[in-house]
């Protein structure tokens, strides 16, 4: 049986972290690696992308669901989909109902219309929607999208007014969009549910890289220069944690190893704001 992590909450891996693994696969070594849930990528982060559609009625979907059983394994989220002008939110239901067959609780959006007001709108129609299946709705912002910061996607979030609705967290676009842990901490609690933990290097790379260092180049929480710790300490305690870190290529680490490591790294991060409070591991 798997260990929850200090904060008591279940510990999520995202797909990215192992995005060449169909939502079985990725749900089975999950377990093997001591996760308790995943987050799964149905739709595709962007035209052509990686992404493993998981309809009603499919061999897939019910394979899926049988790993669930037979590993414990939980479905927290699942994503993407892009928030782009031309959106038909109501072509977005039979993706809320296989999240729903999945039990997952949220589902991941992003920002990627320039008109403000049509994408605060947009928004709050998908969240409308996604509620109706139970399901929360968090906007993830990227530096290279038109919601990139942290301040960006809080005002959509808040002129929506949904109450289903907040901020995906995710640590490398954080920093490297110039936001601080401090800008989070004084944030309501409310507006972020959920917390993609990653590190890199404290130097940004050049413009012209930061996709590829989002998609190839993350670390282990606690391996590089951001400061993951002070972000950690100062979220609120009902915060749902994930795990998003790409295996680099050309390491000749297997994909079991580069989870458990990153499973582990991450426990410890967590495990650090609750000093002198015995872990799981440590009792």
């Amino acid at each position: 049986m798997t260990e929850l992590p200090a904060t008591g909450l279940p510990l999520s891996l995202s797909h990215l972290s192992a995005l060449d693994m169909a939502p079985p696969d990725l749900v089975s070594i999950a377990g093997e690696a001591g996760y308790q849930a995943v987050g799964l990528r149905l739709n595709p982060a962007a035209p052509g992308a990686i992404s493993y559609p998981l309809d009603r009625g499919t061999a897939a979907l019910r394979e899926t669901l049988r790993r669930m059983k037979d590993t414990g394994v939980a479905v927290y989220d699942v994503e993407f989909i892009p928030l782009t002008p031309d959106i038909d939110v109501a072509r977005c239901e039979p993706l809320f109902e296989t999240a729903a067959d999945l039990g997952a609780q949220r589902v991941n959006v992003s920002g990627d219309d320039p008109d403000s007001a049509r994408l605060t709108a947009r928004f709050a129609e998908i969240c409308e929607l996604a509620g109706r299946f139970g399901l929360a709705v968090d906007l993830e912002f990227m530096r290279w999208r038109q919601v990139g910061s942290l301040t960006q996607a809080v005002e959509v979030v808040r002129r929506a007014g949904s109450p289903n609705g907040a901020v995906l967290l995710d640590a490398l676009h954080l920093f490297r969009s110039g936001g601080s842990a401090e800008d989070v901490a004084v944030l309501d609690p409310w507006l972020i549910r959920s917390v993609q933990l990653c590190d890199a290097p404290a130097e940004a790379p050049p413009t012209d890289r930061i996709i590829d260092e989002a998609r190839n180049h993350r670390l282990a929480p606690g391996d590089g220069g951001l400061p993951i710790a002070e972000l950690v300490a100062g979220l609120p305690k009902t915060v749902a944690f994930a795990v998003e870190v790409p295996m680099p290529p050309g390491t000749g680490t297997s994909p079991l190893a580069h989870l458990r490591r990153l499973r582990e790294a991450a426990q410890t991060l967590l495990a650090a704001r609750h000093a002198g409070t015995p872990t799981a591991q440590s009792r």
